[in-house]
């Protein structure tokens, strides 16, 4: 069945199954479809979309918009791979009554999420099984930042309260191995409480959110175009690939036509912030069972990478490049013949990386079986990415939902199902493999002409979802519009927010000095995380 076709059954069922409960079905993008429902009808959608058409709920957010429509807003999006479809479902929220339902029991891969939604709206939880606070820490006042009537500027009171309490984990021999907030390396703020008994690691209890940001509010009544530098920021190591999202929903709500050339430089952009953060993760993961030496050889290579980065765009981490409409500078000749030069004295030298890892009987002893995340854990947690590739979950929304210039180019995605190190390493290895073919095909047969559309001022109260896979895993950015050209909301979605919590399940039953091995096989971000 084609996608257009997987859709159309899909509304007919949906019209069929809710009929009168489903109040309004708007179509504002491409792939893109809109439902009003309320909240009471939720589980009953969400279910069907799990068991009927395989859909996945991939993100819960709210909205304040008591002044213009009297409520708060719930958003559910589920995506379809079968039909290359998002369906965006809106529940009101009365302001009389500000809770709502959790769905984290039948779907645990929205836990944070509806947390999230709790302590930024002030919209109570009912029926979630841990309704503590996530992204606000104990200690903090009773504010709410996302709702509409919090000032950004606001000055906060010293925080007195109560410190965070771990679950206390009790037994015969059982003692707990606290390991940060602040860690010794150049890494941001996380607490990890090991409980074990004797070397076995029994339970892991995970604590982030230090460095709250406040982003989201940063984005409210910002102009547009300033919105992209800031999307840079929410996590380095993946500044094209945030800026990109950002950029795509822009462009979406403006209904702009972004030019073949340049979704082609986007694409190779992409690729090569995947190249450079796979190689310096197969280097960090070897380091972390001491094989310094292929360590430095892939941190060489890595600065072969980032500096073709500067020399392309002007910065090694490839900020100030992308912009709304495409991308800010076009390449040259030379430029581009910088990028054939650099692949193809790469592709022999990581190869030898490759094959220096793999011959080393020590370092596959260290990674093969260590960390593993079944598939069937990794589904439940909805986990995305290389983790979830590496687990079994055979999805990419380079293939999925074609962005940029993915439907122009051949690749396939790896997949594999043992989820340990040792093949969340793989999945990099091949990826990086992968990323030599597509860049090649695009230098090879780079469109001319334009590299930015124009861009107009964009129309108010209409809504948008940009996407992106990144190097880690699948990027959102939402937006809904102003006028004057200025956002009412940014919803950003990092995938580290999805898959931290599977390394509290992967942990399990190893001992304490594999976990920065475990830790750095999946390499989240805490910035991207706190936002």
């Amino acid at each position: 069945m084609s996608a257009q076709s997987s859709l159309q059954a899909i509304l007919d069922d949906l019209a069929k199954r809710f009929g009168s409960q489903i109040e309004e079905t708007r179509t504002f993008n491409r792939n893109e479809i809109y439902l009003h429902t309320k909240l009471e009808s939720v589980a009953a959608l969400c279910a069907h979309f799990y068991r009927t058409w395989q859909g996945r709920l991939i993100n819960v957010f709210a909205e304040d918009e008591r002044e213009r429509s009297g409520c708060y807003f719930i958003r559910y999006v589920f995506a379809v791979d079968a039909a290359h479809t998002f369906f965006v479902v809106r529940v009101p929220i009365s302001p009389d009554q500000p809770e709502f339902m959790s769905l984290t029991n039948a779907v645990h891969s929205v836990n944070w999420q509806e947390r999230e939604i709790q302590d930024l709206f002030g919209l109570k939880l009912i029926g979630h099984p841990n309704p503590r606070r996530c992204a606000l820490h104990d200690d903090w006042p009773e504010v709410f930042p996302l709702r509409k009537d919090f000032d950004l500027h606001t000055q906060l009171p010293p925080f007195t309260g109560e410190r965070h309490k771990f679950r206390p984990v009790e037994g015969e021999g059982v003692f707990q191995v606290p390991v940060g907030p602040v860690h010794a390396g150049i890494i941001e703020p996380g607490h990890f409480l090991f409980s074990v008994a004797g070397e076995p690691i029994l339970y892991l209890q995970i604590r982030l959110f230090y460095t709250h940001k406040g982003t989201e509010k940063l984005f409210e009544n910002m102009p547009v175009t300033h919105g992209v530098c800031l999307a840079e920021s929410i996590s380095g190591d993946s500044s094209f690939a945030h800026a990109t999202a950002f950029c795509h929903a822009v462009e979406r709500v403006a209904q702009a036509e972004v030019p073949p050339r340049a979704r082609a430089l986007r694409t190779i952009c992409l690729e090569l912030e995947r190249i450079y953060n796979h190689i310096a993760d197969i280097g960090a993961i070897a380091t972390d069972v001491a094989f310094v030496v292929a360590n430095a050889h892939a941190m060489r290579l890595k600065e072969r990478v980032l500096r073709l980065n500067e020399h392309l765009t002007g910065n090694r981490l490839l900020r100030g490049m992308a912009c709304i409409g495409g991308v800010r500078f076009d390449w040259d000749a030379e430029q581009a013949g910088a990028i054939s030069r650099l692949l193809d004295e790469l592709q022999p030298e990581f190869d030898s990386l490759v094959e220096l890892i793999q011959a080393s009987a020590s370092t596959r002893d260290r990674l093969e079986g260590t960390g593993i995340l079944t598939p069937e854990t990794a589904d439940d947690l909805g986990v995305v990415g290389l983790a979830g590739r590496a687990s079994g979950i055979d999805r990419d929304l380079r293939r999925d939902f074609p962005h940029a210039a993915y439907d122009q180019v051949k690749f396939s995605v790896p997949v594999y199902k043992a989820g340990d190190v040792l093949h969340r390493m793989q999945v990099r290895i091949d990826e990086v493999g992968q990323s030599f073919g597509i860049i090649r095909q695009l230098v090879t047969n780079l469109p001319t002409g334009d590299v930015r559309a124009k861009m107009g001022e964009l129309p108010p109260n209409r809504v948008a979802l940009g996407y992106v896979e990144g190097w880690r895993g699948e990027i959102f950015h939402w937006i809904r519009t102003l006028p004057g050209n200025r956002l009412a909301r940014c919803k950003i979605k990092d995938p580290s927010l999805q898959n931290w919590p599977a390394l509290s399940e992967a942990v399990l039953g190893n001992i304490v000095p594999d976990f920065p091995v475990i830790n750095k096989s999946f390499n989240l971000s805490y910035s991207g995380t706190d936002r």
